[in-house]
């Protein structure tokens, strides 16, 4: 299980500061050269491919690209695993690149391309080893490394009941309230109810999108999107311009699951995209938890079956803090109300007990059904009456029809 580094980010309300320039201190080896590389092959590959990770560790960035632009075959077999019918579709694709475009374009909207060896590239991404992102498109003014280091994934499903969208939203307030930043994938149901939770407590959050971060799909989400654009964060592997399609919907879930200490699945069914990224983070070795539902909801079956294998059952954020949190975060002890009863001396309910549920009784009868002599029988009826459990009629004790909630009965006992 990654472990953040020891420098913590600021409570998300206070405003982490703002990241370096993308050609600024941090910049990866190989310097601006190799950010152009980079953002070039991200406009080439499709995210998540591990073929295309092993292609950058023997390579290099600048290496590959060449390889991919060249007119001429190149010599050999410089790119392992891939038909000569997929070269042509990968040249093709690089034929109408221009490299710096994008990025030009992103540093004119507000965005950068975050890379690894950047100040800013979270660590715990390289933890997907081929399938690292090459990069990452980055809007919003904090820094991302930083906000990741306290961040948990709130993930369910798309058409959430009112139920699902009432804890996601809590979940996310809490967790904001606490300095956490939450992060998931700014679509309809769960993801959204998340975002907005976070927003309202004044905290943070971040949205990985399966598109370009100038794209604001859902389209429903445009509201959204661009209130997350201003106060947190937005990021994608996809250059600006891309759109989404369902299989990067799917690999934009194994960075979610990679940038965070943990995933919470608030509703799912049993084929869900939330899924996917709840097994992407048990298998980053992260806190993996969900939140039960009515046991006739098919869409909480997803989350049922994944509670009865490696997921921890939390219902609000002090319990994923618990989790995911420093040592000694823990939840608070859950206890049902305190009875009246409850504050007794066992002696005093040994003889409390005695009394009968109806009617009355005498001293002996009472001591003789607790097990004790008459005289403590008599002083702990005295003892109770005090206390409003019960009343004398002449010489008989019975129970009172109502035991007092005044301070009396609050310091009896205790």
């Amino acid at each position: 299980m990654w472990q953040p580094a020891t420098e913590e980010p600021p409570a998300a309300g206070g405003g982490p500061p703002a990241c370096e320039d993308a050609a600024g201190p941090g910049t990866p080896a190989g310097g601006e050269r190799e950010r152009v590389a980079r953002a070039a092959l991200t406009q080439i590959l499709e995210p998540g491919d591990e073929r295309n990770g092993r292609w950058l560790r023997r390579y290099g960035a600048e290496g590959l690209l060449g390889l991919l632009t060249s007119d001429g075959e190149p010599p050999g077999t410089p790119l392992p695993g891939v038909s000569a019918r997929g070269l042509a579709g990968l040249r093709a694709r690089a034929a109408d690149v221009v490299p710096g475009r994008r990025l030009d374009a992103a540093r004119a909207a507000g965005g950068r391309f975050v890379v690894p060896g950047d100040a800013e590239w979270p660590t715990q991404l390289d933890d997907l080893g081929d399938a690292r992102p090459i990069g990452l498109w980055v809007r919003g003014g904090f820094d991302l490394r930083r906000w990741a280091l306290r961040s948990v994934a709130l993930v369910g499903a798309r058409a959430c009941t009112p139920y699902g969208a009432h804890m996601a939203t809590a979940l996310a307030a809490g967790l904001a309230e606490r300095g956490w930043v939450v992060v998931s994938g700014a679509a309809f149901g769960v993801d959204g109810a998340a975002h907005r939770g976070a927003l309202a407590a004044g905290g943070a959050t971040v949205a990985v999108l399966a598109c370009g971060v100038d794209t604001a799909y859902p389209r429903g989400h445009t509201e959204l999107i661009g209130r997350i654009a201003r106060q947190g964060l937005l990021v994608s592997e996809l250059p600006p311009g891309e759109h989404p399609t369902a299989s990067r919907f799917v690999l934009r879930n194994r960075v979610i699951a990679a940038l965070t200490r943990g995933t919470v699945v608030v509703e799912a069914e049993y084929r869900s995209g939330s899924l996917v990224t709840a097994r992407g983070a048990r298998r980053l070795g992260r806190f993996v938890m969900g939140v039960p539902g009515p046991a006739t909801s098919g869409l909480s079956a997803g989350v049922h079956e994944l509670l009865r294998g490696e997921g921890v059952l939390v219902t609000d954020a002090a319990e994923v803090v618990e989790l995911v949190g420093d040592m000694g975060a823990l939840a608070p002890e859950r206890l049902g109300p305190v009875l009246p009863r409850d504050v007794l001396e066992p002696a005093g309910r040994q003889v409390l007990e005695a009394l009968p549920g109806r009617g009355t009784a005498t001293v002996r009868e009472v001591a003789r059904a607790a097990g004790v002599p008459e005289d403590e029988a008599l002083g702990r009826l005295y003892e109770l009456q005090s206390l409003g459990f019960t009343e004398r009629h002449g010489t008989d004790w019975k129970l009172a029809p109502r035991p007092i909630r005044g301070s009396n009965a609050r310091r009896g006992g205790a």
